[in-house]
């Protein structure tokens, strides 16, 4: 810190020491070798200055022993700055079981997060601290990227993906988030709070949201039975698209012979395109939902097929066949 102007922004996560860590070190050795490299130019350059122009530099044969040691040990370090760079990224990507998850979407110029319970959030997210949270979330319409500075994490959304990023706060407070791609005249503008709280003071702040229309679930399967995805999707399997009963998360058999998992990007492109993947068995009859469901749609729906998968998730699955309009004829 330097006259009480701080060089990073506040540790407020888990990761957050890590990646400073590894910021510093890439720092100092980059100022190590950049001022040695200064200081053996200038000194060169008055021990061997010459004010006649008349003396001749003496032949040089080089070195084998210098060029090896210039050659391993930069190939040292660097190697040394991947391993260490890749382990805080496969920490970065890999979430820990039984985190909190909130889904979140970008559109010019807002960042929208849902809650599971229902909740909803516009430029603000309210976390627990001291507990993984995990985000998904997409864009609307061009590139943005989702950027909070304290938690040391950043990603894209993009259009048509889903991207995640996790986070275990550590401090409660304040703090911001930013869109860091620019995305137009406003993206100054795309700037919002997360509030990290103490556990009960989170779930009270839960339960006096006001929430209206049920939670993410209840509003995914209420959007299955109005588009009439329980015409084709029948839970013992033999209606004219596939039961969505335990199909979260599983291998999915496709018409070209490919093997891909049911996750949340699959799910999407079963409602927006289901065309594109075609499950083994079935034939291309269901329509796109392009244009009729939007992303807070999408991810409402994708969150009710979540619940089909298990005992509990099976059980509603013979109340109410399937879910998302996705994964219609395309499942």
């Amino acid at each position: 810190m330097l006259s009480g102007i701080p060089l990073l922004p506040v540790q407020a996560s888990t990761l957050a020491p890590q990646v400073d860590a590894l910021y510093y070190f890439i720092v100092a050795v980059t100022a190590f070798f950049g001022i040695l490299v200064a200081i053996l130019v200038t000194a060169f350059a008055l021990k061997y200055k010459d004010d006649t122009g008349l003396k001749v530099g003496a032949p040089i044969t080089g070195s084998v022993p210098l060029e090896i040691g210039w050659s391993l040990i930069p190939f040292f370090v660097a190697v040394a700055i991947f391993a260490w760079s890749a382990t805080i990224f496969f920490q970065y990507t890999r979430p820990p079981e039984n985190t909190l998850e909130i889904y979140s979407t970008g559109k010019r110029w807002m960042w929208r997060f849902q809650h599971l319970d229902g909740q909803r959030e516009i430029n603000t997210l309210h976390v627990p601290v001291g507990r993984p949270v995990k985000i998904t979330f997409t864009s609307e319409d061009v590139l943005h990227d989702l950027y909070i500075p304290a938690f040391r994490i950043k990603a894209d959304a993009i259009p048509g993906r889903y991207s995640s990023i996790w986070f275990e706060a550590t401090k409660t407070g304040e703090y911001h988030l930013f869109c860091a791609e620019y995305c137009g005249t406003r993206h100054s503008g795309m700037i919002g709070t997360v509030y990290v709280m103490e556990p009960n003071d989170y779930q009270a702040w839960l339960s006096n949201g006001g929430v209206t229309g049920g939670s993410m679930q209840a509003r995914g399967e209420q959007l299955f039975q109005q588009l009439a995805c329980t015409t084709c999707h029948l839970t013992d399997g033999k209606g004219r698209g596939p039961s969505l009963a335990g199909v979260f998360g599983s291998q999915v058999k496709l018409t070209s012979g490919q093997t891909v998992i049911a996750d949340e990007s699959y799910i999407r492109e079963s409602i927006l395109a289901p065309q594109t993947k075609l499950v083994d068995g079935y034939q291309p009859l269901m329509p796109t939902f392009q244009g009729l469901v939007n992303e807070d749609g999408v991810l409402s729906l994708i969150e009710y097929v979540k619940s089909l998968n298990g005992g509990a998730g099976a059980a509603q699955a013979s109340a109410a066949p399937a879910t998302a309009p996705a994964q219609g004829e395309r499942r």
